[in-house]
């Protein structure tokens, strides 16, 4: 066994913890934000690591050398596009009105969105005139 075929094995290994991570993740968080959030960072690494380490294993194996080029493009596909997903899907569910689980202390969307909506109202207000 050669070495490449070795180090794919391990990442594939790696990859595979990492997708059992994100099913424990979303198991164990208590709201969709916080299951979102595990899910993602551990899928997107599970991802790279079983695609990427199927790569180098193949050329380990006598395959051709476009295996790892074709695995990367697929790697950095997910890496760009699986956070901007989340994202997404996230906002969607702030603005559909789910709520936060109750343990949760801070939320900065919301600050943000009523600082937003106060600017608008003060920027609205004709000023005040100075009487002498």
């Amino acid at each position: 066994m050669s070495v490449l075929a070795i180090v794919g094995e391990i990442l594939v290994f790696i990859g595979t913890f990492f997708y059992f991570l994100s099913a424990l993740g979303l198991i164990r968080m208590p709201d969709v934000y916080n299951r979102m959030q595990t899910s993602t960072k551990s899928a997107t690494l599970g991802s790279l690591g079983v695609i990427v380490g199927t790569g180098i294993w193949a050329v380990g194996k006598g395959y051709s050398p476009a295996w790892i080029v074709q695995t990367i493009a697929v790697a950095g596909f997910l890496l760009l596009t699986n956070p901007i997903s989340a994202h997404a899907l996230i906002r969607a569910a702030y603005k559909r009105g789910i709520p936060l689980w109750h343990g949760s202390v801070v939320d900065k969307y919301a600050e943000h969105l009523a600082s937003k909506a106060q600017a608008e109202n003060t920027e609205g207000e004709a000023p005040e005139e100075v009487s002498e």
